[in-house]
């Protein structure tokens, strides 16, 4: 072996060759180790770069790269594929978002990158009239709120005017805040002000209002009944008119929507005092008392007797000399020609029996008289005849 190498080498230089060689072979080494790694290019949320890893799957690259991977996260391909030369790999930090949807807190987890793409990604279609903050374009951050509020159609009626509108409201006090509509202190709404906002639901407004309201009224008259023996049966005298009275009341008066709904009255005073109407009525028998088996004397002669009753055509159940016929319908009347008999006259007519000539008619000329009968039937069964009249003295 000496005769290898020079025997006017050092050992000094021996050293330095020694050294040389071990650098030699730790740089072949360290370029070896580097030739053997895989080129992978990735994008970390967005950041795009070119690594170079001994890692063998994409799990152990993320770990190499302290990439706090997570089930929620997006990666692609997938934590166990083996990493290559050329590989692209994508992975999406997932951030926590609370969706507060008419007041209903929903919390998800989402890689999307603004709020617009959150909605598609969750299937969430918005309508023209709701609402969302923030706005669609709103970069998706962690433990970000998104508050939407959906928009039902309704129709609102204050004070008996109806209109139709969309509110995303969710109360109907709620609703009224954002119509902009005031209650006065007696005004109501239905459905109540807690009460949640339905599709298609209606909120009605009533206003109301409380008025005075002071008005003259008429008090009827009474009419007031006598008995008078001076009267006969059936007359009616009056002692007295009678006479409306006055009063003036006051009324608490309730109005919705300018309706009337209630009317209270809270005072009285009377203005003008009514009188009452008094009327005599007469108790006078009518029939005339005759002994048995005495005849009836005064002048005789033959008439036409036909019938009538108190409710007959254009009748208006009094006679011409005021007897109220309907009150009395038993009573013995007949109707004559005054000329003939005068009114007053008691009378004797065959058949029929003691009367009094107390009525007259159109038809009744001359020797022509009419029988009041109690009925329709009895009138038709007298019909019209020829009978002996006497007109007693």
């Amino acid at each position: 072996m000496k005769n290898l190498f020079p025997t006017s080498l050092s050992g000094r230089s021996w050293t330095i060759i020694f050294a040389s060689f071990i650098v030699l072979l730790t740089t072949l080494g360290i370029l070896l180790f580097e030739g053997s790694k895989h080129t992978v290019a990735m994008t970390l949320d967005g950041k795009k770069m070119v690594v170079n890893t001994h890692a063998v799957t994409i799990k152990e690259l993320l770990d190499e790269l302290d990439v706090p991977l997570t089930s929620k996260d997006y990666l692609y391909p997938r934590a166990s594929t083996k990493v290559r030369d050329d590989l692209n790999v994508v992975w999406k930090q997932a951030n926590m978002v609370h969706i507060v949807k008419d007041n209903e807190k929903k919390t998800i987890w989402t890689t999307a990158d603004t709020v617009a793409e959150l909605l598609k990604e969750q299937k969430i279609v918005l309508k023209e009239h709701d609402q969302i903050s923030p706005n669609p374009q709103t970069a998706i951050e962690n433990k970000m709120n998104v508050k939407l509020n959906i928009a039902l159609h309704l129709t609102y009626v204050d004070g008996g005017k109806s209109q139709k509108v969309w509110s995303t409201s969710t109360t109907v006090a709620d609703f009224l805040t954002q119509q902009g509509i005031k209650l006065n202190e007696l005004d109501r709404v239905e459905p109540s002000l807690t009460d949640k906002i339905t599709e298609n639901g209606v909120v009605n407004v009533i206003r109301v209002e409380k008025v005075t309201d002071v008005v003259e009224e008429p008090v009827q008259f009474a009419v007031v009944t006598k008995k008078d023996e001076k009267l006969q049966k059936g007359q009616e005298k009056v002692i007295a008119p009678g006479k409306q009275g006055r009063v003036s009341r006051q009324y608490d008066v309730v109005l919705e929507n300018g309706r009337e709904v209630s009317r209270k009255l809270i005072n009285e005073q009377n203005i003008l005092q009514k009188q009452d109407k008094i009327v005599a009525v007469g108790t006078k028998d009518l029939a005339l008392q005759v002994s048995r088996g005495e005849a009836p004397n005064g002048q005789e002669f033959y008439v036409t007797a036909t019938a009538y009753t108190a409710y007959c055509n254009g009748c208006s159940g009094h006679t011409a000399t005021g007897l109220n016929l309907r009150a009395n319908p038993n009573m013995k009347v007949i109707a004559v020609d005054p000329r003939i008999i005068p009114l007053g006259s008691k009378v004797y007519v065959e058949g029929y029996g003691y009367a009094v000539a107390a009525d007259t008619g159109g038809a009744i000329k001359g020797y022509i008289v009419d029988l009041l009968m109690p009925s329709h039937a009895d009138a038709y069964r007298w019909g019209r005849k020829k009978v002996k009249i006497t007109v007693l003295n």
